[in-house]
C-alpha cells in the first residue's frame, strides 16, 4: 500500500491484508462473519452425516463416511483457528451445541441463522436415511466446490490460503458422493435417487443466497466478494446438472 491511500481504496484496487493488526473494523466484522459461516456450515454438515455412518450400506461406505465427516471438521478448526487470531471467542465451539439439531421433516423453510449459529439453511433440514445423505452430499458438496472457489479469492491473504488448501479435499468429497450415487441407482433404483435429488435440489441452491443485494457492493469493495451470487448458482446448476443427466438423473 502507498503512502497517502487509504485502505479502503487498496482493497478496491485489489490490495491485500495479511495481519489482524492493520484490519479496518468494518472489514474484520465482515470477515469474521464469513468464517463464522463456514465453520458452523462445516460442523452442521459434519454432525448430520456422522449420525448416519452406521446406516451406511457398506465398509467402504462408511469408511467414506467417516472420512468426510473427519475432515469436515479437521476444515472448520482450521478456519475457527483463525477466527481467534481476530479475538473471537472460539470457545464456544468446544462446549456443548446440537449441531446435529435438524428443522422437522417436510417444512417448507428452514430456520434462520443466529448469532450462535451461523449454518447455511440448507444444514437445517434433515437428512432421512443413507439414500438422502448421499445425493444431498453430492449436490452441496458441488455447491461448497463453487463457494470455496470464491472464498479462495478473498483479499485476506492467510484465509484465501486456507480455503485453497481445503478446496481439493472438499472437491474429494463431492467425488464421493458421485461414487455413492452410482452404487444407489444400482441397489436402490433411480426413482429413489430421483426423489432425493428433487427434494435437495432448491434446498442446495437456496444456500448461493439473494441473488440481488446490498451488501454485495459492499463487501466486493473490500475484497471479500468477486463474483455476484446470481452466477455462483449458475455455474453450479451448470456443472451440476450435467453430472445428473451422466447418470440419467434430471436437476429439480
Amino acid at each position: 500500500m502507498t503512502d497517502g491511500m487509504s485502505i479502503s481504496d487498496y482493497l478496491a484496487q485489489g490490495g491485500r491484508l495479511t495481519s489482524p493488526a492493520n484490519v479496518p473494523p468494518r472489514y474484520r466484522a465482515e470477515l469474521l462473519r464469513m468464517m463464522a459461516t463456514f465453520v458452523d456450515s462445516e460442523l452442521a454438515g459434519a454432525a448430520g452425516f456422522a449420525d448416519l455412518i452406521n446406516a451406511a450400506p457398506g465398509i467402504e461406505e462408511r469408511i467414506a463416511a467417516a472420512r468426510i465427516v473427519l475432515e469436515k471438521t479437521v476444515h472448520a478448526q482450521r478456519v475457527l483457528r483463525q477466527m481467534g487470531e481476530f479475538g473471537a471467542d472460539t470457545a464456544r465451539y468446544y462446549t456443548h451445541h446440537p449441531w446435529t439439531a435438524r428443522d422437522k421433516p417436510g417444512a417448507d423453510a428452514a430456520p434462520g441463522r443466529s448469532e450462535h449459529d451461523m449454518r447455511l439453511s440448507v444444514f437445517n433440514y434433515p437428512l432421512q436415511g443413507w439414500t438422502d445423505a448421499v445425493v444431498m452430499n453430492l449436490l452441496m458438496g458441488r455447491a461448497v466446490v463453487v463457494q470455496l472457489g470464491e472464498l479462495a479469492q478473498v483479499s485476506y491473504q492467510p484465509l484465501a490460503e486456507t480455503f485453497r488448501g481445503i478446496l481439493p479435499v472438499e472437491t474429494r468429497h463431492a467425488e464421493l458422493a458421485l461414487e455413492g450415487v452410482e452404487r444407489l441407482l444400482q441397489t436402490e433404483g433411480i426413482e429413489a435417487v430421483q426423489a432425493a435429488v428433487t427434494l435437495w435440489w432448491p434446498r442446495v441452491a437456496a444456500s448461493f443466497g439473494m441473488d440481488a443485494s446490498d451488501k454485495f457492493a459492499r463487501v466486493k469493495a473490500m475484497g471479500l466478494r468477486h463474483t455476484p451470487n446470481a452466477d455462483l448458482r449458475a455455474a453450479w446448476e451448470r456443472e451440476t446438472t450435467g453430472i445428473l443427466a451422466a447418470l440419467g438423473l434430471k436437476a429439480a
